[in-house]
């Protein structure tokens, strides 16, 4: 630890990242950040140059995600920051732990409307769990101690901390602060017990599992706990990974697209112990799920941070708890008891059931796509993807089995998997990591395969490619049928694109070519695009173009 040593701000902000444990962050360089970009020089801390912002911070929410600690992204003021607000708000939606260090005007220039100003305490405050502008060297120690705390602690989420130019190009005497260091998170012993006591006593209980603060020890937890009650475990929205998808207990994913007998099996319990996951519109079918503000259902809600227990729906319990360790706590106390069987059983048939593909138009069917993954991926394979109705395919078919194998946004954000798999890929190199995209979707981000090919991050890129906005289009056929607008897309040659980088690209136009194809993606020993060309008929696991059926 330095103190009382003279160094310029950049320095003192890098020393204190590297305090915390950063170990690498993801940035677009800028003038109004020149000296943070000096003290990475020679820090140690892997710096990642993406190709924008928007990018950048999906890169460091992803990280944030696969890690549990905060990702660490640096933009520079005006565009650079609201380009980089998209990752923000996937940080902020998906719970995820992330700070974002924005370059800022010269202090002596503040509300002047120089070059590139915003005042970010207004532009972030909707979207971040803090957002301050450090207008004292002397501080800056206290304000990335305090972001790290904040960015961990109740809830997780991003900060966002405004640095002015001349701030950090400043020198001065500061003494250092340690790591930060966050609450343990656990429950008291009579919440563990009012919550056994009640899955115990229960008819029809149901757990649902989501949001952060969760570990593999605590996935692990999970499947022994559900064991040892027999319970149905249904997953939040993209939180597929929080339970082996081959345990018996894993009845399905309660989020877009829900089987609906998992739905009516989630209307009918008695009891429900919702562990981490907010309860939001995606998780509860809009809102239909439970009603509202009181659920027929008792419903045991444990959830990091008071602000959110009891926000929408009266809980019967709520315990402000960490639920990676409460299910931890739960997992040990928790009394064997004979299984019962029969709606685990019958819930989990539904599940399998509903695994079965439904086969769609087209030579190239997305289901193949998936099941075919399921075959030769390895467990431990990372699969990331943005938002898209090509994403309902993955969700529906694929099994994740380990935990935090899956990332993707909460939030709903197209582009999100190309920067998510680079972020992966880096984080684990030795994994696997596949990205699923529509044709939409990769072109928001697509200049980020350029980044993934800087760095030697050898992702796979799936790019379901139909020539339109497909979920969009599909909206448009129910409310305006045969009146299609705004939502046709003309695409460039994504392979040719990927060879153009020195990477792998092939062009796949049926389910016999997609298996080689893949093997080749996977020896090519770069990163690699296979162009998906799919029946733009096949909009969904259920639907059709000509199917959808008009709103009455």
């Amino acid at each position: 630890m330095k103190d009382n040593t003279s160094r310029h701000g950049g320095q003192i902000l890098v020393d204190a990242l590297s305090l915390q444990g950063v170990e690498r962050v993801f940035c677009i360089p800028g003038e109004s950040y020149l000296a943070a970009l000096d003290g990475l020089y020679d820090s140690g801390i892997d710096t990642i140059v993406a190709r924008q912002e928007g990018g950048a911070a999906m890169m460091a929410e992803a990280d944030g995600k696969l890690t549990g600690r905060p990702g660490v992204a640096f933009v520079t003021r005006g565009p650079g920051a609201t380009n980089a607000s998209a990752g923000v708000h996937v940080a902020f939606q998906d719970s995820t732990p992330m700070i974002l260090f924005v370059g800022q005007v010269a202090s002596d220039q503040r509300d002047r409307e120089a070059f590139q100003e915003v005042d970010y305490r207004a532009m972030f405050g909707p979207l971040a769990k803090w957002v301050a502008e450090v207008d004292r060297l002397d501080r800056l120690p206290e304000y990335v101690s305090h972001a790290f705390h904040v960015a961990q602690s109740g809830r997780p989420g991003p900060v966002v901390l405004a640095l002015p130019e001349d701030m950090l190009s400043a020198r001065a005497e500061v003494a250092d602060v340690p790591p930060a260091v966050l609450p343990s998170g656990a429950a008291a012993e009579s919440d563990i017990a009012a919550i056994l006591s009640r899955l115990e006593s229960a008819e029809r209980p149901f757990v649902i599992v989501g949001g952060g603060r969760w570990s593999p020890d605590a996935a692990q937890a999970l499947g022994d706990f559900a064991a040892a009650l027999d319970l149905p475990v249904g997953a939040s929205f993209r939180c597929q990974d929080f339970l082996d998808n081959r345990h018996p207990n894993y009845v399905g994913d309660v989020g877009i697209g829900i089987n609906p007998a998992l739905a009516a099996r989630v209307r009918e319990a008695d009891v429900i112990l919702c562990l981490g996951a907010r309860l939001g519109e995606m998780t509860t079918s809009g809102y239909t799920l439970l009603d509202i503000p009181v659920p027929r259902q008792a419903l045991l809600h444990v959830y990091p941070d008071t602000s959110e227990l009891g926000r929408v729906y009266r809980p019967t319990l709520s315990v402000c708890a960490n639920p990676g360790v409460v299910i931890r706590q739960l997992a040990e106390a928790a009394t064997p008891k004979p299984a019962a069987g029969t709606a685990r059983a019958e819930a989990r048939r539904d599940y399998e059931s509903w695994q079965t593909p439904v086969e769609t138009p087209g030579r190239l069917k997305m289901e193949n796509v998936i099941t075919h993954l399921n075959e030769v991926l390895p467990d431990d394979a990372i699969l990331t993807n943005g938002a898209g109705n090509y994403a309902a395919w993955l969700h529906r078919y694929y099994r994740y089995r380990n935990w935090r194998t899956q990332l993707a946004p909460t939030s709903g954000s197209m582009g999100y998997g190309l920067p998510a798999a680079v972020a992966a890929k880096l984080r684990y190199p030795g994994r696997e990591v596949i990205c699923l995209a529509g044709d939409g979707c990769f072109q928001m981000v697509m200049q980020e395969f350029g980044t993934a090919c800087q760095y030697g991050a050898n992702v796979i890129v799936l790019i379901s490619n139909n020539g339109m906005y497909g979920t969009i289009r599909m909206h448009q056929q129910r409310t305006y049928p045969g009146r299609p607008s705004g939502t046709a897309m003309v695409n460039p040659d994504f392979a040719m694109l990927a060879r153009s980088y020195g990477a792998f690209g092939a062009t796949v136009e049926s389910d016999e070519a997609f298996a080689g194809a893949l093997a080749a993606a996977r020896a090519a020993g770069t990163p690699a695009i296979l162009d998906l060309k799919v029946d733009p008929m096949a909009l969904s696991p259920k639907l059709t173009l000509e199917t959808i059926p008009p709103d009455r």
